[in-house]
């Protein structure tokens, strides 16, 4: 494989696209190398890359099946599941706590 071709940021020509536009439009790259790649300079660093795929050889996304649905609640569920009190949260608990702010905080409120 050749060398990729290269872009300033924004200046992308059509039929490329990274893949979060790919995804805006109900694709995925499906399989395919990395057509090119767009270079963001910055002043201190190395420059920030994103890598294009060709819009013409994209696939449609895969739709969601009920097992897959299922398997994500279930993960969501478990999120926000505080694992000291076993009540929902009712948002993701912070993995930085890794409780619920009540149990987490409990010993402040307490005194």
């Amino acid at each position: 494989m050749g060398a990729l071709p290269v872009f300033r940021w924004r200046l992308a020509p059509d039929g490329y696209a990274t893949r979060r536009q790919l995804r805006a439009r109900g694709l995925r790259p499906g399989g395919q190398d990395v057509a090119a790649q767009l270079e963001r300079p910055r002043r201190r660093r190395g420059p920030l890359v994103a890598y294009l795929y060709r819009v013409e050889d994209a696939k449609p996304v895969r739709p969601m099946t009920p097992a897959k649905w299922a398997a994500l609640a279930k993960a969501n569920t478990a999120r926000r599941t505080c694992p000291e009190c076993g009540r929902d949260a009712g948002y993701v608990i912070p993995t930085s706590l890794g409780m619920c702010g009540t149990c987490a905080y409990a010993d402040e409120s307490a005194a």
